[in-house]
């Protein structure tokens, strides 16, 4: 296998963050049946490649873009002890490349990047039926921390 790198994602590069988008959206249609049918789109890829406060990352193979995510710095509430925070979104992996350690080179991209803003806290969220991801962030070093609820009327 050819060696994996993580870089900066580019506008060339949208139409494989295009097809990433629709994966993780795939991945999350079963945890959700708040989603409307059909095509959707979760990001606005445009501003996630060209804001100042996001780093978008892909990872790549060879000539193959295998992979996505991004950290965007967000202000924290008042009350908590870090006034602002890097939320990490559009974590994803191509099938194939999966159990490759593929998800950690981003992360550990984007922690550095985050760390280099003077970000000291990390967050992220999963649907609380996604347990094969959950665990994957665990092992990342994430730990659980709060639960949202909905209820439909």
């Amino acid at each position: 296998m050819e060696q994996i790198f993580i870089r900066k994602a580019r506008l060339s590069d949208m139409d494989a963050l295009l097809q990433f988008e629709q994966g993780v959206i795939t991945a999350e249609r079963p945890f959700d049946a708040t989603l409307k049918n059909g095509l959707i789109h979760y990001y606005d890829l445009h501003q996630l490649l060209t804001a100042q406060h996001i780093r978008l990352l892909v990872a790549q193979c060879g000539d193959e873009l295998i992979g996505s995510g991004y950290a965007r710095i967000e202000t924290a509430k008042p009350y908590l002890q870090h006034q602002r925070y890097a939320y990490l979104g559009f974590m994803y992996v191509l099938p194939a490349y999966r159990g490759k350690g593929v998800n950690k080179m981003i992360i550990d991209a984007l922690k550095e990047w985050s760390g280099a803003q003077g970000i000291t806290e990390l967050r992220l969220e999963l649907y609380n039926e996604n347990e094969p991801a959950i665990k994957a962030y665990e092992k990342a070093g994430f730990s659980r921390h709060m639960i949202e609820m909905r209820m439909g009327l």
